[in-house]
């Protein structure tokens, strides 16, 4: 069974109130991106594994520096 049709004040409440849901739904997706790229609250979160990040890479920087200048000595 077909619905009737809206009238025009139906319609621009409809409008007002999507409008309304659409405006908290950019500030909410805003919240997120800040929160998600505010770089220096990644880092408070994550400490233990930023530390252990840039140890692991600093030991392989250690490790293939001593080899090549092995290989150097070597040569």
């Amino acid at each position: 069974m077909p619905q009737p049709p809206r009238t025009a004040d139906e319609i621009r409440s409809s409008l007002d109130a999507n409008r309304a849901e659409f405006a908290l739904s950019v500030d909410r997706l805003r919240g997120e991106i800040t929160r998600a790229t505010d770089w220096r609250a990644q880092v408070e979160r994550h400490r233990t594994q930023i530390v252990a990040g840039a140890a692991l890479v600093g030991f392989v920087v250690g490790v293939r520096m001593l080899s090549r200048r092995r290989r150097r000595r070597a040569g």
